[in-house]
């Protein structure tokens, strides 16, 4: 019986390997293009959902008046999903700066709020381009351009740009910075191997006319959670090799950790709800050995404290685990500028194995809180 769980427990070792590696390839295989930087055309549409965020989105407001994209061919709506807070006032005092404010007025509950907010302000927008973000996001002056410039030159259909966090106050940060870092590079990976799975909203761009054509949130609008990587796979299915992912550090959007462990835990649960609805059932056939993978390292390293045995056969699963995650996350933080954070792996490593299982068992089976509604 030990023999044989010893083979399945190396055998889904062996797969999360070859994973690592395919996504490896995939990172490597995205290259930094060069793109159009003068004479632009595109009229852009800067879109952005906002719930009680007054503490924050005068920054990010700021950042986007402050890109270099001719204002001509920028429009900014900003939705209001109706906040408690002074958010729309805020947005509102933008008003002179060409910032539009649109506030949401339902009168029945919902549980796709921030999709129907974008999908009412795509219904207003004149822009060819929509181009994603959160309100509490920080990016340099030339994030607009770069993306544009990208566009114009490759022409893809979508596009997915890097995030990352920054201004980290604790080591409980930099960790989540770190393993973030891993979940971009997943989405970047995947897309650089041809087959894109998944992204992050908080910079995301996608052709308005290709939005409708796939039907935009249909199908996908009783879930809170999902306007982003849904939304991907449904256009995949559609265009499967005209979904980008820009790997330039201009086009790099910056937000914030999660403070404290209850905040992290509810949106590792909110993103973890939008797994099951993933068209690629392949995909979510991995997700699923990669979870048992990490359960037979926790049921190993557990049981290794009773028998030698289990514990060798822990120790050279996380070890074969650090490697391969060290060999895919150095020139990721390093097109972030991070390669420090990689150090933190060793710490970060037994956290995740157990965080992995616990977020899998409950991200699905649970209602967590997001933007003080509960939703599911």
């Amino acid at each position: 019986m030990i023999a044989l769980y010893s083979i399945i427990a190396l055998s889904l070792t062996g797969l999360y390997l070859l994973v690592v590696a395919y996504l490896i390839k995939g990172w490597a295989a995205l290259k930094r293009p060069p793109v159009n930087t003068t004479g632009f055309t595109t009229k852009v549409t800067i879109l952005i959902a906002a719930r009680n965020e007054a503490d924050r989105i005068s920054y990010t407001i700021d950042d986007i008046i402050a890109q270099d994209y001719p204002k001509e061919l920028t429009e900014i709506i900003i939705v209001d999903d109706h906040s408690t807070d002074g958010t729309a006032d805020i947005i509102r005092s933008y008003a002179n700066y060409g910032v539009r404010l649109l506030q949401l007025n339902e009168d029945k509950p919902l549980n796709s709020y921030k999709k129907k907010a974008i999908a009412e302000a795509i219904a207003l927008s004149h822009g060819e381009l929509m181009v994603c973000t959160d309100a509490d996001c920080r990016m340099g002056t030339r994030w607009l351009s770069s993306i544009v410039g990208y566009y114009e030159t490759y022409q893809p259909v979508m596009i997915s740009s890097p995030v990352t966090y920054f201004e980290e106050t604790s080591l409980f940060e930099r960790l989540q910075t770190l393993e973030f870092s891993y979940l971009i590079g997943i989405g970047a990976a995947f897309i650089g191997n041809g087959r894109a799975s998944t992204c992050n909203g908080a910079n995301f761009a996608y052709r308005k006319d290709v939005f409708y054509e796939v039907g935009g949130f249909k199908g996908i609008d009783d879930l809170a959670s999902g306007d982003d990587e849904l939304l991907l796979q449904k256009v995949a299915e559609v265009y499967p090799h005209q979904i980008g992912f820009f790997k330039n550090h201009n086009a790099v959007v910056y937000t914030h950790a999660k403070h404290t462990l209850q905040e992290f835990l509810q949106q590792r649960r909110r993103w973890a709800s939008k797994s099951t609805r993933y068209k690629d059932k392949k995909v979510v056939a991995l997700a699923v050995c990669i979870w048992l993978f990490n359960l037979s390292l926790l049921v190993n390293g557990l049981l290794g404290f009773y028998s030698l045995v289990y514990l060798k056969l822990f120790l050279i699963q996380f070890l074969l685990k650090y490697l391969i995650e060290v060999a895919f996350l150095l020139p990721i933080t390093a097109f972030f500028k991070r390669v420090n954070l990689v150090s933190l792996l060793i710490l970060l490593g037994p956290i995740h194995i157990i965080y992995f299982v616990y977020v899998g068992l409950i991200g699905n089976t649970r209602k967590y809180a997001w933007k003080g509604r509960i939703v599911k």
